[in-house]
């Protein structure tokens, strides 16, 4: 998706508790309506999707409920597709502490959403398969949305002010060039194929292995420079709801995210999605698997989404999406935009760095003598680990105790993505 798709300006974040804390105050507790539609067309059989609506964040309480929703694009086969679609969720969750309020949830889930990506991978590689998964991973929680991606499937969402915004990050070496300096300096390279005589073919890819992407579940022939780290972004929706579109490229190959969103507005979730492949198969055919979810967030006292108006392009709609990182204060805006429906960015990192994405504040029992290594969840002894920010030749005895504690196989998963010991000989074909 190019820049030009994104209409938007950034602001300070509003902290999550805060946002939570204003819906209490202005009788705004309701949860919203979660309506889904699923379709797809199958070219080589190697989408797989996940729809699970019924999730609890305290077991036993329906009140705690939240939805899940992803699309995991195989490549080289089946097997890494299957075996995320049936590992993810249940990793990502067991990295998150009990007994926690929502708003504490819905912080700590970036984070486990880094270790759920990390721990699959490691437990799919450990298997000696070859086939690898692209996976796009969306939490739906209330009017929260927290979306982590690696590949080239794409989540977008399409607000009622007619603003699309991309809540992913394409990981396409030949679209992404922060992501091939990222992997050349890990150790691996990147060309085109050389065919007969020297010339070479089709879209960058990595080598070992030809693959076209930076970032993927599984993939053990193509060395750990290929990351499975996601992009992970959390956004919070006003009252007005919104719609997501989470399709596999097969989609994004022939429809951009604007001509996606348009293609479907003002009919159900079920009908949009078969109305976007369709128009997908319409405007390039099926050259691709092609699966399309649609979600939409709706209020509670309506019976679907309501259609976007249409109307001219304006500083409203300019202003509609709000980001974290830029020092430009908005206040005045955000008050005067609150009946349009501003959708607030709480959170977005995309660094491929576990060590960045970690942090120094995980929470850890230091008093217990066991430690619980932040990835896998595995209960060690501290002499058979390392804090993931301390050095190679230091214990944690010997070393100040900063981050998270790290099994041995663990840190050594995180060398290899950061390019500290040597990658395989590099061949092209």
């Amino acid at each position: 998706m190019s820049r030009t798709e994104l209409s938007r300006t950034k602001s300070s974040p509003v902290p999550l508790g805060t946002l939570i804390g204003r819906e209490i105050r202005n009788g705004r507790v309701e949860k919203p309506f979660v309506k889904y539609g699923q379709a797809g067309l199958a070219k080589k059989g190697e989408d797989y999707f996940l729809i699970k609506t019924d999730c609890l964040r305290v077991p036993g309480d329906a009140s705690t409920a939240f939805s899940v929703f992803a699309i995991f694009d195989g490549h080289n086969g089946i097997s890494a597709a299957i075996f995320a679609k049936e590992s993810l969720l249940s990793n990502v969750l067991s990295a998150i502490p009990q007994d926690i309020s929502r708003d504490a949830w819905l912080q700590a889930l970036p984070r486990a959403l880094v270790v759920g990506f990390v721990k699959t991978d490691i437990e799919f590689q450990q298997k000696g398969e070859t086939s690898g998964t692209t996976a796009t991973f969306v939490l739906v929680d209330g009017w929260t949305i927290t979306v982590a991606s690696v590949g080239d499937s794409r989540c977008i969402l399409d607000t009622q002010g007619g603003v699309v915004s991309l809540l992913t990050v394409d990981h396409r070496l030949e679209e992404n060039a922060e992501e091939r300096e990222r992997v050349t300096a890990s150790g691996g390279e990147v060309g085109r194929l050389n065919v007969f005589g020297g010339n070479e073919v089709g879209p960058l890819r990595c080598w070992p292995g030809g693959l076209c992407l930076s970032r993927s579940i599984g993939d053990t022939d193509v060395g750990e420079f290929i990351v499975p780290i996601p992009h992970v972004k959390q956004v919070k929706l006003s009252n007005a709801g919104g719609r997501l579109i989470i399709a596999s490229d097969g989609i994004w190959d022939a429809l951009s995210s604007n001509m996606a969103a348009q293609s479907c507005r003002g009919l159900p979730a079920e009908l949009a999605a078969k109305l976007v492949v369709k128009e997908a198969l319409r405007s390039r055919g099926l050259k691709d698997d092609t699966t399309c979810l649609v979600v939409d967030i709706i209020p509670s006292d309506l019976p679907v989404l309501p259609p976007t108006p249409r109307k001219k392009h304006n500083m409203l709609t300019s202003l509609l999406f709000f980001g974290k990182k830029s020092e430009n204060t908005v206040n005045k805006a955000t008050n005067k935009l609150s009946s349009v429906g501003v959708v607030e960015e709480l959170f977005e990192e995309g660094s491929a760095m576990l060590t960045e994405r970690l942090g120094k504040d995980f929470p850890l029992n230091k008093n217990s003598g066991i430690f619980r290594c932040a990835v896998c969840q595995v209960d060690q002894p501290p002499g058979d680990g390392l804090s993931v920010n301390s050095g190679p030749f230091f214990s944690p005895a010997s070393n100040p105790w900063e981050g998270p504690f790290l099994c041995t196989n663990c840190r050594k998963k995180k060398d290899a993505m950061e390019g500290k010991r040597p990658s395989k000989t590099t061949v092209i074909a």
